[in-house]
């Protein structure tokens, strides 16, 4: 069977373009979204959750349509306003200064709040006190509030790893068809936060280490699989990363300073230091392949 093309780890062959013009032949009166759910259902294309994958499926589609190997039905449905920005809104919280050693403060509370009420409170932080502010994230992620009795003290967000990184890539020793097999075990700390009001001494590598214990298992019962390797990426003109390197998070090397999808080899964005965190001692067995689709419990790195 000769392939045609490859979409987001599919090999894609004569067949199923000639399955797929048949199907859409079948269902004349269905829209693109139900034409996507149906493709999905026949080849049982599914998220590690259970869920259809839904979106990656009508980027394939519209990619086929794009190259004039099948025809999709007109759309039905066309927003009337471009696309806005998520407006965040501003959530009232103490600010009183939280000052003194790290043991006054223990023990802290970890909470998980994506569709949580206390959403709309990470989201505020965000905003207001990270640099980069909040963006909405892409792919599976999780947002987490961490507490002092009723105080928050820290906020962290995790995200899916990058596509393509070298220098990680050369480290968990993968090969680009592994990777994107298996990058879905890996997750990137997208944000960490600790309110401008709140100076404790060594507080940020203690939230960090205690993060990374509980964040494989969340991930499980969110999305059905654990994760193995943990990335995050920081920009040396701002920061120094001390408090990652304080919870023992290697430096891997740099970024390029341009997006996977960079059209030229020019620079278009900051050089950053990419660290790492293996969460198991078998992360390079379980990443490279060799029994990646385990669910049982490592210990801990």
């Amino acid at each position: 069977m000769s392939e045609i093309a490859s979409y987001r780890g599919r090999v894609i062959t004569h067949a199923d373009v000639e399955f797929i013009r048949q199907l859409i032949a079948a269902h004349p009166s269905s829209s693109r979204r139900a034409l996507s759910h149906k493709l999905c259902e026949a080849w049982n294309w599914r998220q590690q959750n259970g869920q259809v994958r839904d979106m990656v499926c009508r980027g394939l589609l519209l990619m086929l349509d794009r190259a004039r190997l099948i025809e999709l039905p007109a759309p039905q449905w066309r927003p009337h306003k471009p696309a806005r920005r998520t407006v965040i809104s501003s959530v009232e919280i103490d600010g009183t200064p939280i000052q003194g050693e790290l043991h006054s403060l223990v023990p802290l509370r970890f909470e998980q709040v994506r569709r949580s009420a206390d959403e709309p409170l990470f989201h505020s932080l965000l905003q207001q006190h990270h640099y980069l502010g909040y963006t909405r994230p892409v792919g599976e992620h999780l947002k987490y509030l961490v507490y002092s009795g009723e105080r928050v003290v820290a906020a962290l967000a995790w995200s899916s790893a990058a596509h393509g990184l070298s220098c990680r890539d050369r480290f968990i020793g993968w090969s680009p068809a592994t990777r994107r097999q298996n990058r879905h075990l890996l997750a990137y700390n997208s944000r960490f936060l600790v309110p401008p009001w709140v100076r404790v001494p060594h507080l940020a590598s203690h939230v960090l280490g205690r993060m990374v214990r509980q964040l494989s298992q969340d991930w499980q019962r969110m999305y059905q699989h654990p994760i193995y390797f943990v990335e995050t990426f920081v920009e040396p003109a701002r920061h120094r990363g001390s408090c990652y390197r304080a919870a023992n998070w290697i430096i891997l090397g740099e970024t390029s300073g341009r997006g996977h999808r960079c059209p030229t080899q020019r620079a278009n964005r900051p050089v950053k230091l990419v660290l790492g965190y293996p969460l198991v001692k078998r992360f390079r067995e379980l990443l490279q392949g060799c029994g990646s689709g385990e669910r049982t419990q490592e210990h801990q790195a």
